[in-house]
């Protein structure tokens, strides 16, 4: 199961993430997200465990726990969404289906 792990200290490596969630269980992947411009760490990352029941028992012993000077949130990571799927609709006149544009009226 995949974790997102929100308000990372800034320094945190992925081999931190790997010793502290290594308590609960196998790690098998962690990353801490990195600015693409700057290099300077996001302040979150996912880290991926070997099975689901550590994966809940590290959600429950490290939510709310503090890393370096920080109080981490741990939870279940969300499948990420698809670019321009975000809710909105189009404001592209010509791409909704009402009948004025429609070819064959004419």
């Amino acid at each position: 199961m995949r974790l997102y792990v929100g308000g990372l200290p800034y320094r945190t490596t992925e081999q931190e993430l790997v010793d502290l969630f290594s308590q609960s269980g196998e790690v098998t992947q962690a990353s801490v997200i990195m600015d693409r411009e700057t290099g300077r760490s996001k302040g979150f990352g996912f880290v991926e465990l070997n099975n689901d029941q550590d994966a809940q028992s590290a959600i429950q012993q490290l939510n709310g726990s503090l890393l370096g000077n920080r109080t981490i949130t741990v939870s279940e990571a969300r499948e990420r969404q698809a670019a321009g799927s975000r809710g909105f609709q189009s404001r592209d006149r010509y791409s909704n289906t009402n009948d004025y544009y429609r070819s064959d009226r004419y």
